[in-house]
């Protein structure tokens, strides 16, 4: 998939997440799994199903900012187990975004407008099987001015609402 598709195809996702409430018709919850949710939307009657999580810690703590992890399932796009992440800010280019559960450590690729995403799909489904089984995920990324924040999610509930948002999908 092209670099600009993916772009789209994230930006939209992060438009419904913020702006929810203009179009809270088009956003179907399935459920809450403790720390995560499953979803479901519709992109010009195509069916996107995602799973989301907030994190339970950020640092710096004077910096509130709206971060947010995801997996993605975009059946006519023929995409799944896409991984992705916003830290509520635009990433610094010079300055890697990786995500640790336990002794893993994952490097996001691409970062565009504000996310970032991993570009092999087998490093996601790597990254995935750990996120199953882990209990935590930490993400570290730069902002623009080279100020690092990390932000530490919880995986409890991440395998239902992963499953839950794969099988809306399939």
């Amino acid at each position: 998939m092209s670099l600009n598709k993916k772009i789209i195809i994230i930006l939209s996702v992060f438009f419904i997440n913020n702006f929810g409430h203009l179009a809270a018709e088009e956003i179907k919850k399935i459920g809450k799994f403790k720390d995560w949710q499953a979803m479901v939307t519709f992109e010009n009657n195509e069916k996107i199903c995602f799973a989301q999580s907030l994190p339970i810690l950020q640092a710096p703590k004077s910096n509130k900012r709206d971060a947010k992890l995801f997996v993605a399932f975009r059946p006519y796009n023929n995409i799944s187990n896409e991984v992705s992440v916003t830290p509520g800010y635009e990433f610094n280019k010079n300055n890697s975004v990786t995500a640790v559960s336990g002794k893993k450590k994952f490097k996001f690729d691409i970062k565009e407008q504000g996310f970032a995403w991993i570009a092999d799909n087998k490093i996601e489904l790597k990254m995935i099987k750990q996120m199953r089984k882990g209990s935590r995920l930490m993400i570290t990324g730069y902002n623009q001015q080279g100020s690092q924040t990390i932000d530490h999610y919880s995986l409890l509930g991440f395998t239902k609402a992963y499953n839950a948002s794969k099988k809306a999908c399939s």
